[in-house]
């Protein structure tokens, strides 16, 4: 989901409820897991970023890639139990470094100051935390591992910060701004970053929602910047590949690669149709993805987007060499909701679309525009897409109407996609019910079924709001929720 105006979508009745649960445990049953069946989307991993940290845990969306895949492998067989870390925050972004602890960037309900938080990686719990500058906008959201298990994020003051966890000979951790590097030359003051991913040459390259797009070198402190073209803004992150950034607008998908200075320069351009207005369950007039390098050969030889089309929207899959059109292949027909907040999952030759169209978020950023329709029920909609093995087009695998209320992760290690379900208690409704219950859920790549799930809890203190999710190295799930953080264990 789009993040920069998050702090936006908090309903005031939270504000109540969030204090009334600091953590809760939710055990049950579920069916064991079973070993993934060898058609699934097979291990073309992701180039590993040097200037980022372990692949899976990385960014938002796995890697800098932006594949919304991992290589760890999660809950296993067992007993399946939900544990609340209660933050009265939302918490968009869990990330882990090679020390396998788990960092926050959670936005307070009361004050709605971004703040960081160290988690510890057996149960969850916030060990410490910093809280940094606020902006006019909630830029800053997203943010990524680097390779030395540093937070990278730029705050409301367009700085560009490293922050470090920390430990002291008396054992009590500390987060500590180790380095910083101001953006305002290139980020005007009424501006904010919305995305950020580090390059192979250890450039930071990020992305505002005016159209700016730059690199920032913190160790030389230089800043170079460019303007797409005027009236296209950017209400998502931004993925970086060996080949080059890959950037998607409100009515464009953009490669950029850096002249030697590392000034931005675009390698090619493609339009798609970005519909009449902006959807019930999109939070701006255009596509909601963040762009995903994905392919047979390295994991990078094509870029993923899905359009806005009125009546129903498309998977677009370009060359990552040269923008060239692979295929346009209409997705989440089954479920009839025509919209994705989210970034699709890219695997071998596989992509993954969950919908979004109807999610009743409770609050959408300033100068998103009116929807068309004013509102619908949530729709929901999981659909794969294989490019074909000779790369002239790309087929519909399997469509259905599982309602993912959170961005979807594949892990390879055990062939299984991982979501949050939300299926409205009432059917049919177009606003939030507080009876509407969530489910951990695990889907079947092949087919599309969900193999197991348990639930969670009932009601909005358990909304994921399209929040993404991040396997621990320890095969725990950790999922970011309007007032917190879930860990789902098994065994």
């Amino acid at each position: 989901m789009r993040r920069d105006g998050l702090r936006r979508l908090l309903p005031p009745a939270l504000l109540l409820a969030a204090t009334l649960v600091v953590s809760e445990a939710t055990p049950g049953t579920a069916a064991p897991a079973t070993p993934a069946d060898s058609g699934s989307p097979a291990a073309s991993a992701f180039p590993a970023n040097p200037y980022a940290g372990p692949p899976g845990t990385a960014t938002m969306h796995g890697d800098t890639g932006s594949s919304d895949t991992t290589p760890l492998a999660g809950p296993g067989a067992g007993k399946l139990t939900g544990k609340r870390t209660g933050l009265l925050s939302a918490c968009p972004t869990v990330l882990a470094g090679s020390d396998d602890y788990p960092v926050a960037l959670c936005t307070p309900i009361l004050g709605q100051v971004p703040t960081v938080h160290l988690l510890d990686p057996h149960t969850g719990a916030s060990l410490t935390s910093l809280k940094l500058t606020k902006g006019s906008l909630l830029g800053g959201v997203y943010a990524y591992i680097d390779h030395q298990d540093r937070l990278v994020v730029v705050d409301g003051s367009r700085s560009l910060l490293r922050i470090g966890h920390h430990r002291d000979a008396d054992n009590t951790w500390r987060l500590t701004v180790d380095k910083s590097l101001s953006l305002a030359s290139a980020v005007p003051a009424d501006d904010a970053v919305t995305g950020l991913s580090p390059d192979w040459q250890g450039r930071v390259w990020f992305a505002t929602g005016g159209g700016v797009v730059g690199t920032a070198d913190d160790t030389t402190g230089t800043v170079r910047s460019t303007s797409l073209p005027a009236g296209e803004r950017i209400a998502n992150s931004i993925s970086t590949a060996p080949q080059g950034t890959a950037v998607t607008t409100t009515h464009a998908t953009y490669l950029l690669t850096a002249t030697a200075d590392g000034t931005p320069q675009i390698a090619w351009r493609r339009a798609y149709d970005r519909g009449r207005a902006r959807k019930p369950g999109m939070l701006s007039w255009g596509s909601g993805s963040t762009p995903t390098f994905f392919g047979p050969t390295g994991g990078t030889d094509y870029v993923a987007m899905v359009d806005n089309a009125d009546s129903s929207v498309a998977l677009k899959v370009y060359r990552t060499t040269t923008g060239e059109s692979v295929c346009s292949v209409p997705v989440l027909l089954a479920s009839h909701g025509p919209g994705s907040e989210n970034s699709p999952i890219g695997a071998d030759r596989s992509v993954f679309v969950a919908g979004t169209y109807g999610y009743p978020y409770p609050a959408v950023p300033e100068g998103a525009g009116d929807s068309v329709p004013a509102s619908a029920p949530f729709a929901g909609g999981l659909s794969r897409v294989d490019v074909r093995a000779d790369g002239s087009g790309c087929d519909l695998v399997w469509d259905n109407t599982v309602r993912s209320a959170a961005v979807p992760k594949l892990s390879t290690a055990d062939g299984r996609l991982r979501t949050v379900l939300r299926d409205p208690v009432i059917p049919g409704t177009t606003g939030t019910s507080l009876l509407d219950p969530y489910r951990y859920a695990e889907i079947d790549p092949d087919t599309g079924k969900v193999l197991r799930s348990q639930l969670l809890g009932i009601g909005a203190l358990y909304d994921t709001l399209q929040m993404a999710g991040t396997v621990t190295p320890d095969g725990a799930y950790l999922q970011g929720t309007v007032t917190g953080i879930l860990r789902i264990t098994a065994g």
